[in-house]
Order: structure tokens, then C-alpha cells, then sequence
């Protein structure tokens, strides 16, 4: 029989490979961790981030107004609608609503605390700036919010 020696420095170095390779796993586990670890983002004291990499619309000139437009996104259960409307006034979103008409009961709560938050995350921000993540602990809101943005932008290019 042979015995195969491996030093004290290769084991090490695999433990530390397999530790690595737990902790990106747990990294991996869910839609919101994952939006939580965009480096693209800041996050408030109340819970709120706001992704402020580029969006992918291109920058240009916006007519002041007042623009309204819907956006859904998929939940496990259900897919949803929220409306979303915009006031800006040289690019600049100078007032926000959003209504929706949620589907699940969880749906209603995560609705309920979004709208209770966007404004403070969008009013006074360039609408090219805008990209939200999460508001006030609702991630998934966020992508309805943000396809409703990318119609408003298109409807108010100069």
C-alpha cells in the first residue's frame, strides 16, 4: 500500500478555498440578498438603497410635466401592477405617486411600505438618475417602479 503525505500548508489552503467557496454560496440564496450586494448602491438608515449606476436609457432632455405609466413585476405568487406618476421640471423629478392594486396580502404590505418611501428616495433626483433597489424593505416593488420610469422617460424626451 502507498500513503500519499499532503503538507499541513496544501490543507490549509483547501480549507480556506472551501470556506471561500461557502460563503459565496450563501451569498448566493436569495433574489434580495442579491440585490443587496450590489456595490451600486446606497442604503439608508431606513432601510432604503437606491441603485445609482447608469441607467440604460440614454441621458437627454426631458419636456416638464406631469407623466404617468404602469409597471408589474413577478412575485412567487402573483404578478403585480403598480402606477406610477412623475412630475419634473428640467429632468428633475419634483414630485412622485404611486397607487397599486396588490393581488396577495404580502403584496399589499410591501406596496404599502414602498409607497410609504419613494418619495423621499426620487424627489429632487434626475430621472436619468433613476434606478431604485429597494425602498423601505420592498425590493421586488422596485422593478414595476422602475419599467413604469423608463415609459415616463420616453414619453416626456423632448
Amino acid at each position: 500500500m502507498t500513503s500519499l503525505r499532503v503538507s499541513s500548508s496544501v490543507r490549509k489552503g483547501a480549507a480556506v478555498v472551501g470556506v471561500a467557496g461557502l460563503l459565496a454560496l450563501t451569498g448566493c440564496s436569495g433574489a434580495a440578498d442579491a440585490e443587496d450586494a450590489t456595490d451600486s448602491s446606497t442604503t439608508t438608515d431606513s432601510g432604503t438603497s437606491t441603485d445609482t449606476s447608469t441607467p440604460s436609457s440614454d441621458t437627454g432632455a426631458y419636456a416638464d410635466g406631469t407623466y404617468s405609466a404602469d409597471g408589474s413585476y413577478q412575485t412567487p405568487e402573483t404578478v403585480e401592477q403598480i402606477s406610477v406618476t412623475l412630475t419634473l421640471e428640467a429632468g428633475v423629478v419634483t414630485d412622485v405617486e404611486v397607487t397599486g392594486d396588490p393581488q396577495a396580502r404580502e403584496t399589499e404590505q410591501y406596496q404599502g411600505q414602498f409607497i410609504a418611501g419613494i418619495a423621499e428616495e426620487v424627489v429632487g433626483v434626475s430621472i436619468d438618475e433613476l434606478n431604485v433597489s429597494r425602498v423601505a424593505g420592498s425590493s421586488l416593488t422596485s422593478g414595476g417602479f422602475n419599467s413604469a420610469v423608463e415609459d415616463i422617460k420616453d414619453q416626456a424626451a423632448a
